[in-house]
């Protein structure tokens, strides 16, 4: 399975990382950050409830807007 956040507040490839450190960090989660398009890309090989991608990121002070 497969989802895409979108994050508010990234603006330089040091909160990208921030962001996919954060995220990876998520049991069950592997996630590659686009820094342009302010999303993170995120594979699941398990089942992730969305408030844990909300408190990781809220967490590391970034704003997911979306999860698709």
């Amino acid at each position: 399975m497969e989802k895409t956040l979108k994050i508010k507040g990234m603006s330089c490839s040091h909160c990208a990382m921030r962001v996919e450190k954060a995220l990876n960090k998520i049991d069950g989660v592997e996630a590659k950050v686009d820094l342009e398009n302010h999303i993170a890309k995120v594979k699941l090989s398990k089942p992730v409830a969305d408030n844990e991608y909300y408190k990781a990121l809220d967490d590391s002070g970034y704003e997911i807007t979306e999860i698709q």
